[in-house]
């Protein structure tokens, strides 16, 4: 086992003390340690939350099993109010499926709204390390403030994890995780860190070997033990850029049957290697993740997925000069879930309506006036839509987070992008990538200022965005490591920005 930060994971004397109240069960003498990728829990409401673990005691096999035999095994799972679990609220026993690479997801429920609890589980004799976790607020209820971070884009080649780690330090009551949690490309000669396996990932034990891999790593672990996580995958979860059922590029070459039963494999192993509740577990061809989770009468999180139901990109996928993208029936998250986001935003269940979702929001144009068309840019008249939507609905405080980029990005979304004397009607805070793109440099100028008046922070360094969420604003500090090609460095917050209740836009600070 790695060594952990005693306040991310409690090992030793405070897991063995209340070890005795598991179910005694006896392993066998040659069992190994199964819990070598760690916990997480997910999807907090009033009364539960979903407990997580995988059972894996060799993650880098490549039958994408982690090395535990063909059999089904049973798990114990403990909730506590203390970090000692001297006294035990609830638990229960759950069973790994060798059919679901032993996974499980545990809906714990009967938990008291807006406190604070710890979680751990037990298997073939072995216990895990301890997790922390927390419910939303009473329906009804403001609860305390909220601090949520939120990350994306974690290319385990490219760098270490030391983000994870710092924001874990951070100790969020909540963690967003908006795509690119893992890459599907093969090994690369002299990266950072080299993924199992030569070739694109394609068959789900490739992604499940890939997900082990990754939650292998101590600093992810960190992060995800410290606090409930909330995740939307992009593109990379699957394949670079595709879209709905069309892929970018022929790299490797598949028949039309390969791509489909490659892309629900990866709809599978994500499900799979996720705190995330039944309902969105894969059903057919896809997976449903587009979901609302409501924080109290704090705020609303609105989890979008723009990879499933969108129109294949305008003139291609990089930057381009492409009228296409204004088509009227264009669409990035297709009609259903358009008509399901802004119905969402029409009841204002919160004092925030949060949009979590993968690609860059605002308009961002070149000075040659090309812009991104994997982003809402190539989607201009859906992004138009759900924009005047959010207005006509009198909605107060819209708040867009995106990852995808690889850098940091701040901006207030502008009514009419074209006018300068238009009003600002929401915010989008971008975060950088937790390890895409290397250390990136310590350039914090403005591209194109003059083509994007309303963009206010840009920044190339790695990091994640952390924010403090309460009745009157919304604090956004943006922090950055410098370093990820080194392991351990320190954590820093570059630029600070203060949205304020009922006046959308960004405030320095």
């Amino acid at each position: 086992m790695p060594m952990l930060h005693r306040r991310t994971f409690l090992l030793g004397g405070a897991a063995a003390a209340g070890a005795l109240v598991l179910p005694t069960r006896m392993a066998s003498a040659a069992a190994p340690y199964p819990f070598q990728l760690g916990l997480a829990s997910g999807e907090p409401d009033a009364n539960s939350v979903v407990l997580w673990t995988r059972l894996a005691p060799a993650p880098l096999n490549a039958d994408g099993q982690g090395g535990m035999p063909s059999t089904d095994i049973a798990v114990d799972w403990q909730i506590s109010a203390s970090e000692t679990f001297s006294s035990v609220v609830t638990g229960g026993t759950v069973t790994a499926r060798y059919a679901d690479s032993h996974a499980v997801h545990v809906v714990a429920g009967g938990l008291n709204p807006d406190a604070d609890y710890y979680y751990r589980f037990r298997a073939q004799g072995h216990l895990s390390p301890v997790g922390r976790t927390r419910t939303a607020p009473a329906t009804g209820t403001f609860g305390r403030d909220l601090t949520m971070a939120f990350a994306s884009c974690a290319h385990y080649e490219s760098g270490y994890f030391t983000a994870y780690r710092r924001m874990a330090e951070d100790r969020p009551d909540l963690i967003l995780h908006l795509g690119d949690y893992i890459y599907e490309y093969g090994a690369t000669a002299g990266a950072v860190r080299q993924h199992a396996g030569a070739s694109e990932i394609v068959s789900l034990a490739d992604y499940r070997r890939r997900y082990a891999q990754y939650k292998a790593d101590p600093d992810l672990q960190a992060a995800h033990a410290i606090a409930p996580w909330l995740v939307v995958p992009d593109d990379h979860e699957v394949e670079n850029n595709y879209a709905t059922d069309t892929r970018a590029d022929s790299v490797p070459a598949l028949t039309a049957a390969q791509w489909t039963a490659r892309r629900n494999a990866a709809y599978r192993a994500y499900y799979e290697n996720m705190p995330l509740r039944p309902e969105q577990a894969p059903a057919g061809n896809g997976i449903p993740l587009y979901r609302r989770v409501r924080w109290g009468k704090l705020a609303t999180f609105h989890m979008l997925d723009t990879r499933q139901f969108r129109d294949d990109q305008a003139c291609g996928d990089g930057m381009q000069v492409c009228a296409a993208a204004d088509t009227a029936s264009r669409t990035i998250t297709g009609a259903a879930q358009e008509a399901w986001l802004l119905d969402g935003l029409g009841q204002q269940l919160g004092t925030w309506d949060i949009l979590g979702q993968q690609v860059f929001f605002a308009k961002n144009y070149d000075a040659s006036g090309r812009a991104n068309m994997d982003a809402w840019d190539g989607y201009r008249a859906s992004r138009s839509r759900i924009q005047q939507g959010w207005t006509d609905r009198g909605v107060r405080n819209p708040v867009v987070l995106t990852g995808d980029v690889h850098t940091a990005w701040a901006c207030d979304l502008k009514a009419d992008y074209t006018s300068s004397s238009s009003a600002t009607i929401g915010t989008e805070l971008v975060c950088t990538s937790i390890a895409s793109g290397g250390d990136g440099s310590a350039t914090t100028t403005l591209p194109n200022p003059a083509t994007n008046p309303h963009i206010k922070l840009y920044s190339e360094r790695r990091g994640y965005t952390r924010t403090v969420i309460s009745q009157q604003q919304m604090r956004a500090d943006f922090r950055i490591v410098p370093k990820i090609t080194e392991h351990g460095a320190a954590v820093s917050t570059q630029k600070s920005f203060v949205i304020a209740e009922g006046r959308p836009g960004l405030q320095a600070l």
